[in-house]
């Protein structure tokens, strides 16, 4: 019952998966790989890494930003910046050494952002923490940067909160390109009164102007970041009568169900700004939030789920119906993958969000083998990998490693890449492996806790083709920034088209001679040019058209046949949906 959950593939018919008994090792364990390879590793560098203690949190890796050739990698001890001209051989650009939680970061421009929570964070960035109970030495919020000296970043504003910045998320207004806001997420105690004033722990029956049960929104002037600040701290789990603490209240759903958190915070923000939405992971519950207004998010949608121990990170897929939900049970340090740990417990749920605004769950997705005792492992950070026609996602799996799966359908996910580690150590859980993997323009990148930053590149296989391949490729994005979604949009390119083709063959969506004739059709096309190729290419965009109507996939036909009129007519081809 669990593989007919999780979408996979029955045993039986499974060569022995490799990931099973890999040898154990800090910088020496064993790597196993399928339709994916490994195109670079690049250690921690001196300061960002104890040789004594490979388990020293202080120091490990957390989540990534690009922008342009720079890698931005946040941690517990800093930020490190890397050029990617050559992602074979990666180059330390600088560091930025300032403590203070995992410090997520966030790239816009010339400004970069990084999360601060931890009670050691300083004003002045320095290591020595702080003792005080109650402190001006004290930071917890979020930094800002100038950037536009990569050699010499420059902090330019701090703004303090009160409980921190777990996670951050940078929101554009496409209505005005001079501000950015930064949803903050605090998801640690409540600092004193005392050390920022307004800040309270009460429960909300005690003071309803409570630090617990919201966000807050900042908003940041472009041309003057060091006047960025607190604009609004919305109550987004108010239920209709007024509630604050108005979703769930945390305990267990009934008997053999998962005790979730209460939701009096969000850990992770995912917005899409196009579709003017957003996704909370919300410790209790999955949210979906109105962002038009982006001061003032307003939610709009609610989820819970008897599996879910504590509602982690979300993504959307690019059409926007669908949006994925992580359940971090275990909170990212415990085995959560192991042989008798329940599938649907610490794994994805998938959930179509209908026209009415309603999530309506289809599955969960689970890394599908089994983790030893000894290695923490999760659902956690991941991204889209942009294959046009398809619902593509590569996620991290802390020491699970990497797991590449297509959620088209959203009943039936299934893994079609992956890369992993053996343990860090056989006899200790050991914090490691994959905080974040994400896909930027060609590559997927991997934020290895404690061993440092990975590059790798998709293979073709049965479940992928290289024009498949080769179509995400042509996607290109200035910045990526986790928890910020951009519509995907691909060129108008035989790559493209073919890719649709590929996809009609695996589906059988066009009898075996008419997708013969269709690729020569396409190849005689691309070798014409002018008035010629555009007329060949138009009589084939018509003739698919007819096709549709009798085909089992009409859908992607019609994908197909939109690209190939938008070869014609030289026009940039958008999402699958439109």
């Amino acid at each position: 019952m669990a593989a007919l959950l999780l979408g996979a593939v029955p045993a039986a018919a499974q060569a022995p998966d490799p990931r099973i008994g890999l040898r154990a090792g800090w910088m020496d364990a064993g790597e196993a790989a399928r339709n994916m390879a490994l195109v670079s590793h690049t250690p921690r560098p001196a300061g960002f890494i104890d040789p004594q203690d490979m388990n020293n949190f202080g120091l490990i890796n957390a989540d990534l930003a690009f922008h342009g050739n720079t890698t931005f990698m946040g941690g517990f001890h800093g930020i490190q910046i890397y050029d990617m001209t050559d992602v074979r051989r990666p180059r330390l650009r600088g560091t930025i050494v300032c403590p203070g939680g995992q410090g997520d970061v966030s790239v816009h421009r010339n400004l970069l952002f990084m999360s601060v929570e931890e009670t050691r964070g300083r004003v002045d960035c320095g290591t020595a923490g702080v003792r005080d109970t109650v402190s001006a030495e004290r930071f917890r919020g979020v930094r800002i940067y100038d950037i536009s000296n990569l050699d010499s970043p420059r902090q330019v504003a701090t703004v303090q909160t009160c409980r921190g910045s777990h996670t951050h998320t940078l929101v554009p207004d496409p209505r005005d390109s001079s501000h950015v806001y930064i949803y903050v997420s605090g998801t640690a105690p409540v600092r004193p009164g005392a050390e920022l004033a307004g800040c309270s722990g009460a429960r909300p029956e005690q003071d309803p102007n409570t630090s617990l049960f919201r966000i807050e929104v900042i908003r940041v002037p472009l041309a003057n970041p060091q006047q960025a600040r607190i604009v609004s701290m919305p109550r987004i789990f108010a239920d209709a009568a007024g509630n604050i603490a108005g979703l769930w209240r945390g305990g267990r759903h009934g008997e053999g169900t998962q005790e979730t958190a209460e939701t009096d915070m969000c850990h992770d923000i995912t917005v899409y700004p196009e579709m003017g939405l957003a996704a909370g992971a919300c410790s209790g519950n999955g949210i979906v939030l109105d962002i038009r207004d982006p001061a003032n998010p307003r939610r709009i949608a609610e989820a819970t789920d008897p599996n879910f121990a504590y509602w982690h990170s979300a993504n959307f897929s690019n059409d926007g119906r669908k949006v994925i939900f992580t359940d971090e049970w275990g909170g990212g340090v415990a085995p959560r993958c192991r042989a008798s740990d329940r599938p649907q417990w610490g794994a994805n749920a998938i959930f179509n969000l209908t026209a009415q605004r309603r999530l309506q769950l289809a599955s969960y997705y689970k890394l599908p083998v089994a983790q030893t005792d000894t290695e923490n492992c999760v659902a956690h950070n991941g991204s889209l990998v942009p294959v046009p026609g398809r619902d593509i996602m590569v996620q991290a799996w802390y020491q699970g490693g990497i797991s590449v799966f297509d959620f088209t359908n959203p009943a039936k996910p299934v893994e079609i890449a992956f890369f992993d580690r053996g343990p860090m150590s056989t006899t200790e859980v050991v914090v490691g492996g994959y905080w974040s993997a994400y896909w930027y323009n060609g590559h997927i990148y991997g934020s290895e806790i404690g061993r440092g930053l990975d590059v790798f590149e998709l293979r073709p296989s049965e479940h992928l083709t290289q024009n498949e391949i080769d179509a995400a490729r042509l996607v290109r994005e200035e910045t990526f920034n986790p928890q910020l979604q951009t519509r995907i949009v691909w060129p108008a390119s035989f790559v493209v088209a073919r890719a649709y083709l590929d996809q009609l063959k695996r589906s059988d969506g066009l009898p075996r001679a008419r997708s013969t004739a269709v690729t020569s059709a396409l190849d005689r096309a691309e070798r014409l040019s002018g008035a010629a190729r555009r007329t060949a290419l138009n009589t084939l965009a018509a003739q698919l058209t007819r096709d549709a109507a009798g085909s089992r996939d009409a859908a992607r036909v019609r994908m197909l046949a939109s690209t190939v009129r938008d070869i014609a007519a030289g026009r940039r081809q958008a999402s699958a949906a439109d």
